[in-house]
């Protein structure tokens, strides 16, 4: 997981960018052995029990999804508001989409 501030500093000037109605992200490609995910729920979503509630639901679908990932990428995902009432099948149907299109997802090419 991404942690240092300047990690995600880095994604925000830098890198592609796709999006979906229930998340936004940022892709930049790096010369590391693993895929690095950073999660950002901002203030907009509520309170800190939904926020963490969002973080471990991001945490899940990506956990489930990880053998696919292709080495070498710094992502950053932030949740937009509609991923509150999103079920499960829905998110990972999102990021897969996003993933895919920006080429994270093994036997998926960048668009």
């Amino acid at each position: 997981m991404l942690a240092r501030p300047q990690d995600f500093a880095t994604l925000q000037g830098s890198g592609i960018t796709r999006s979906h109605a229930l998340l936004f992200a940022r892709f930049m490609r790096t010369d590391g052995e693993a895929t690095r995910f950073g999660l950002s729920t901002g203030r907009k979503l509520g309170g800190a029990v939904v926020r963490n509630r969002v973080r471990r639901r991001l945490r899940e679908a990506l956990r489930v999804m990880a053998p696919s990932f292709q080495p070498g990428w710094d992502v950053l995902i932030i949740a937009r508001p509609a991923l509150i009432e999103a079920d499960h099948e829905a998110l990972v149907g999102a990021l897969r989409r996003v993933l895919g299109r920006a080429g994270v997802l093994e036997g998926q090419s960048s668009t």
